[in-house]
């Protein structure tokens, strides 16, 4: 992606290939703000008037909608960031499934909690506050704001778009997705804009809650200005997963998946495994599995359905990547498996295992958005589980031992919001997903994440006459 400020432009560029995809105008701050009053007025006029299960039938829609188009919106995808073709189609089919999910079991997790206290009735209520703000990343263009859009708008809000300028075309389909699904005009709106424009939305008054998926950096910059304006936010951010092989573990089953996850979007997913930590009873083992799965995917072109490894999402990217591959070799690590940079055109970056890290180095105290893979050696339990928590990220990990006690006993020392035990880290629509420490606040997906952005609001009601709880206080 490229920004033309004197145009007002910004122009995207194909991964693949280094060719030019299209070229967008950025709105302007007045029509930025036009399109915030519309979601505002269909927010309380039209939208969160309706019953829950007139909600619900729009999101069942919306499944339909997104598998009736799931080869063009792959298609987009794999132009815009590079995912591999196969990757991109089973990214939308993720989004139709939640839908499906979410559609199945809103009512239930939204409807009213009665609680005994000293009145007639009392219970808890949930409603929506109005229009929310998606500030949303490149590397899953459909799948992480359809994660944060439909619990949201579910609960009754509306939702504005703000996406990567890296996939514009992503944003414009989504909205045109969502306007085929048959959805009131103003429900949901994309906006391709800078990060000024942005800014000013959140600081209007229109603005309701905002979130956010991205950067440390940027996550901070947003959660400023939120709470600057008293505005609700969640964050997404980034990680940096433990991957903790234990003595007891079937090694082949998870050299295995490791490597499927460590290489799934081209290394650049937040939630999957970036420091292996293997006990070093199973470690020469593992390495060697894990190395020659790792060896057998294919990189290369990503619309053809036999690719494993597609390009990095540009130039940038790979420089980033190679550079902490360079900073580890220079204090002692050693390659097992050395790719780096391809020549040409195109932004791909051959995948490098890494042994004989210490935790000096980059690959083990940053996020690595790429595929290159740190094996870290320990001795014992213990240790693995302090060099998991060794670190500023808190997103999720996974645990691979045949003993299903013992990995309860270590997923409960592991600081992070998820923990996933003998399979890779992946986020689920029945159940809540979300970080710790720099990985994030709030939590998004299942009741959890549908009541993120509601008012949670207490009614007790007594009778008339009646003195209630007797004195105030």
């Amino acid at each position: 992606m490229q920004v033309q400020e004197e145009l007002n432009m910004i122009e995207t560029i194909n991964p693949a290939t280094g060719e030019k995809l299209a070229s967008y105008p950025l709105i302007s701050r007045e029509k930025a703000m036009e399109v915030a009053r519309k979601a505002d007025d269909t927010y309380r006029n039209k939208w969160s008037v309706l019953a829950i299960s007139d909600r619900v039938s729009y999101i069942g829609s919306l499944a339909k909608s997104l598998r009736a188009k799931k080869a063009e919106y792959a298609k987009i995808i794999t132009q815009e960031m590079g995912k591999p073709i196969v990757q991109s189609g089973n990214e939308i089919e993720k989004c139709a499934w939640t839908a499906e999910e979410l559609a199945k079991n809103a009512e239930n997790w939204l409807k009213d909690d009665p609680t005994e206290t000293n009145a007639v009735k009392a219970y808890v209520t949930f409603q929506p506050l109005g229009v929310i703000l998606g500030v949303m990343p490149w590397n899953f263009p459909f799948w992480q704001v359809l994660r944060a859009a439909m619990p949201a708008i579910l609960a009754g809000n509306t939702f504005i778009l703000r996406h990567s300028n890296t996939c514009p075309a992503s944003a414009l389909a989504i909205e045109e997705l969502i306007v085929n699904a048959g959805f009131p005009d103003g429900v949901f709106r994309t906006i391709i804009s800078s990060h000024e424009t942005t800014a000013h939305l959140i600081e209007s008054g229109i603005v309701r809650g905002v979130s956010f998926t991205g950067s440390i950096e940027a996550g901070k910059s947003i959660a400023n200005l939120a709470s600057k304006n008293l505005k609700k936010f969640v964050l997404e951010l980034g990680g940096s997963d433990p991957f903790i092989v234990l003595e007891d573990a079937d090694i082949r089953q998870a050299a295995r998946i490791g490597a499927i996850g460590r290489l799934l979007n081209s290394g650049q997913s937040c939630d999957k495994p970036k420091r292996f930590i293997v006990v070093k009873n199973n470690a020469e083992e593992f390495t060697k599995r894990f190395v020659e799965e790792i060896q057998n995917k294919k990189v290369g072109d990503p619309m053809e359905r036999t690719t494993d490894v597609g390009p990095l999402v540009n130039k940038e990217a790979v420089e980033k990547v190679d550079g902490q591959v360079r900073d580890a070799l220079s204090k002692g690590a050693k390659a097992l498996l050395r790719g780096g940079p391809r020549s040409g055109k195109g932004s791909f970056y051959d995948p490098t295992v890494l042994s004989n890290v210490d935790k000096s180095m980059r690959v083990m105290n940053e996020e690595v958005f790429g595929p290159a893979v740190p094996i870290y050696i320990v001795e014992n339990e213990a240790e693995a589980i302090h060099v998991a928590n060794d670190t500023t990220y808190g997103l999720g990990a996974s645990i691979w031992t045949e003993n299903l006690d013992r990995a309860g006993s270590v997923a409960s020392k592991i600081e992070s919001g998820t923990v996933f035990v003998n399979c890779q880290m992946q986020s689920d629509p029945r159940m809540p997903f979300g970080g710790i420490k720099n990985s994030g606040i709030g939590r998004e997906l299942s009741r959890y994440g549908l009541e993120e952005f509601v008012n949670i609001k207490a009614i007790q009601v007594f009778a008339s006459g009646s003195q209630g709880m007797g004195t105030c206080i």
